[in-house]
Order: structure tokens, then C-alpha cells, then sequence
């Protein structure tokens, strides 16, 4: 006789929400802060204002940063609430064309017609609104927007990504300053990308590709832009 073996399961959509913000901001702030300190040394700044200009777009990036996920997330969560509220009027008024609509999902996912109006009935007895949230609006525990986590974690990541070409120009002297950002933080893309890939379990190859190109171009396009300004200058 054979046994069942029940074991926990670990699935990557239930880390999706931080995992993005945290892959975002890094890339964010390798790029951006990259980008700007090649640009200005191709301009022939001196090393303390590469520096001073590196600092400020740290942190303008990442508030910036979490500005701007605090406040598209949040408009996700209004929305969230609102279709939510929504729902329970509908529940509370018209509980028969609810249940309706709830066993058409099921018999369009293959289930029998009486079968998914018995499934339809056991779930609504034991928690209508979370049942229609989850199957008809598509709304969940592993997909609720969390404003306050994505603004603190674009945030953070922000500034971890850009301190890594930061700490370069400090260290750096002058004179190969500019190839070393570069290779720091293409480096630096590349680990995150791997690791971003990994902890979504997705192909790494393809993400560093993806990752360093832009990143490569990036630099690049600014690096362009202050050779030309410094020699206009």
C-alpha cells in the first residue's frame, strides 16, 4: 500500500511583489547612478564633484524611488478596495446571480454545471467575499498590494545598487575612473540579474544578457553626451 507524502511547497509567485520592487530598485540605482558618474567624468569634472553628484543621485534616486512605488501601489490598493467593496454590495444584494457568476467561472474551467454549483455553494458559505475576490476579480493574499513594503524595498535596493559604482569613485584615482564604473557596474548588473532570475526560477542566461546590455547603453549614451558638453565647455 502506498503512502502519501505531504510536504510543504514553496512557490516563487508568493515572493512576485517584493521581488520586483527589490530587482527594480537595484537595477535602478546601478544604472542611473552609473550612468551619471561616467557622464560627468567624460566631462572632465574634477573627482569631488564626480562624488558630490553621485551622493545627490543617490538619494534624489531613492526617494524618488519609493515615491514613486508608494504611490503606484497605492493606487493599485484603492482600486483593490474598490472593487472589493463593490463585490460585497453585489453579494449582499443579488447573493443568487453572484453564485450564478461564481459557478460559470467553474464550468468555464472545466468543471460539470452541478458540480460547480455545489463546489460554488461550499465556498460562499464559508467566506463569500474572499472567494469571489480570488476567483473573479483575481485579487489574493499573494497578489495584494503592499504599498508600504515596495516603497522601503525600492528604496533600500535603490541605494544598495547605487553605492556599489559610488564606492568605485571613491576609491578609484581619477585617471581610471571610468573604466572601472563601467566594469563595476556591469558586474554589478550581471549578479543581479543571476540572482533575480534565481530566485524567480527563470533562466539567469537570459536576464544578465538583458540586464547588462541596457546598463551597458545606458552608460555609454551619457558617457557620449559629456565628452560632447565638456568639449563644448
Amino acid at each position: 500500500m502506498s503512502r502519501l507524502h505531504l510536504h510543504a511547497e514553496h512557490h516563487t509567485v508568493e515572493r512576485i511583489g517584493w521581488l520586483r520592487a527589490a530587482v527594480l530598485g537595484a537595477n535602478d540605482g546601478i544604472v542611473s547612478t552609473g550612468s551619471l558618474i561616467v557622464g560627468i567624468a567624460a566631462s572632465s569634472a574634477g573627482k569631488a564633484e564626480i562624488l558630490l553628484a553621485g551622493i545627490a543621485a543617490l538619494v534624489a534616486g531613492a526617494m524618488s524611488m519609493a515615491a514613486g512605488e508608494y504611490v503606484s501601489v497605492s493606487s493599485q490598493a484603492d482600486s483593490e478596495q474598490a472593487n472589493l467593496a463593490r463585490e460585497s454590495g453585489e453579494l449582499r444584494n443579488q447573493p443568487e446571480f453572484e453564485r450564478e457568476e461564481l459557478s460559470g467561472i467553474y464550468v468555464a474551467r472545466g468543471l460539470t454545471p452541478d458540480l460547480a454549483h455545489q463546489v460554488a455553494d461550499q465556498l460562499m458559505a464559508k467566506d463569500a467575499i474572499s472567494t469571489h475576490a480570488r476567483d473573479e476579480l483575481g485579487i489574493s493574499d499573494l497578489s495584494t498590494a503592499r504599498p508600504l513594503q515596495a516603497a522601503f524595498t525600492s528604496a533600500a535596493t535603490f541605494s544598495v545598487g547605487a553605492a556599489a559604482p559610488l564606492l568605485v569613485v571613491a576609491l578609484a584615482q581619477a585617471n581610471s575612473l571610468i573604466p572601472l564604473v563601467i566594469g563595476v557596474s556591469l558586474l554589478c548588473l550581471a549578479l543581479l540579474g543571476a540572482l533575480g532570475a534565481k530566485a524567480g526560477d527563470a533562466a539567469p542566461f537570459r536576464s544578465v544578457m538583458r540586464v547588462t546590455f541596457w546598463g551597458a547603453l545606458a552608460m555609454a549614451l551619457t558617457a557620449g553626451i559629456g565628452k560632447l558638453v565638456g568639449t563644448a565647455v
